[in-house]
């Protein structure tokens, strides 16, 4: 496994205070409507559900700079979940697009950014 793809700028606040792992449980969950975050989360919501209590403390603090309606990065969210070993129908399927999606956002990770453990080394 290699280094993970950098977020874009639309993701960045959200991977920054939430982790990688958590940002993109987050947009899955909540990308593309528009999200409410309290400004003193109780722990009640399905927002503080999915990323934990600790995950919307961490929003609520910057959601002063997060636009109204979560984004869907689903490009970025596939090249992660590449580089965690997913093959390309499973992230289809996870992201809800066709396979040619996938790939077509797949051909803009830098080489070498993915080693497919079923590839054999040349030396």
């Amino acid at each position: 496994m290699k280094a993970d793809p950098r977020p874009p700028a639309h993701v960045a606040h959200y991977v920054e205070a939430l982790g990688r792992d958590r940002a993109i449980r987050f947009l899955l969950e909540f990308g593309g409507a528009e999200l409410y975050i309290a400004t003193a989360p109780k722990g009640r919501s399905r927002l503080s559900e999915v990323i934990g209590l600790d995950g919307a403390a961490a929003l609520a603090a910057i959601a002063h700079l997060l636009p109204k309606r979560v984004p869907t990065a689903k490009p970025w969210i596939a090249q992660c979940l590449r580089v965690d070993g997913l093959n390309v129908a499973a992230i289809a399927r996870l992201l809800h697009v066709s396979d040619v999606s996938v790939r077509k956002w797949l051909k803009r990770l830098p080489a070498g950014t993915f080693e497919d453990p079923r590839q054999m080394r040349l030396l």
